[in-house]
């Protein structure tokens, strides 16, 4: 499988999201070799999106001449798009919005009803794309902090998406942290090996992999150093 990695962390490889992509996709690996690419897109030139249309009117040619252009070779090269990220402001970091919003070359000004809600017709085939949202935050409750993310990541691929949101993610940088933070990566090693022979997570290891790893107020406590 050739896999994508889009990370939208400022901090690229220091990013504490990206403990848990990688711990994924060693899962993955463990069940078969694929082909993996990281792109770190603070390191990217993409300038933002202009609303001018013109990609959707002319083929897919953005007035844009910057590295967005080989990044959508590359998404439609890919068979996996792993979107791992921290939680900004209950979304996606600036960088990787812009670069969502920059897809737009992907479809067309054409719209088509699908289920009850309407879509663009694509100019390029990517139904082959599965996609997976990686996501961690600081707080220590998963609800109350995704949901608009998740909102936003079904509206965007409504078809072959999974969601991986974690909360208390700062953790898994502290080494005094591994008692806990050890065995939740190796949950997450479990369930990329489980999506690449399936196809899909179970629910229960999911549902195990999204909570906090430990009590909510004791990792506040933490955060705020008003541990007794």
């Amino acid at each position: 499988m050739k896999i994508l990695v889009i990370n939208g962390s400022p901090k690229k490889e220091n990013s504490d999201t990206m403990h848990i992509t990688r711990a994924f996709l060693e899962g993955m690996n463990e069940a078969g070799g694929n082909e993996v690419k990281t792109i770190d897109v603070i390191d990217k030139h993409i300038e933002y999106c202009r609303g001018c249309f013109a990609c959707m009117r002319n083929g897919g040619d953005c007035i844009h001449n910057d590295d967005m252009r080989p990044i959508l070779e590359e998404i439609l090269e890919s068979d996996l798009l792993i979107f791992s990220y921290p939680l900004y402001c209950y979304g996606m970091p600036a960088p990787l919005k812009a670069l969502l919003d920059r897809t737009l070359p992907l479809s067309s000004m054409a719209m088509h009803k699908v289920g009850e809600r309407y879509e663009h017709v694509g100019q390029a085939d990517f139904s082959h794309l599965k996609y997976l949202m990686i996501c961690g935050c600081g707080f220590p409750n998963s609800q109350h902090n995704f949901e608009p993310a998740v909102a936003q990541f079904k509206l965007c691929f409504p078809n072959n998406h999974t969601m991986i949101t974690v909360p208390e993610s700062p953790m898994f940088k502290a080494p005094e942290a591994a008692e806990v933070t050890a065995p939740r990566l190796e949950l997450v090693a479990e369930a990329g090996k489980q999506y690449a022979e399936t196809g899909r997570i179970d629910e229960a290891l999911l549902s195990e992999i999204c909570s906090p790893m430990i009590p909510e107020d004791v990792y506040a406590q933490i955060v705020n150093g008003t541990v007794n």
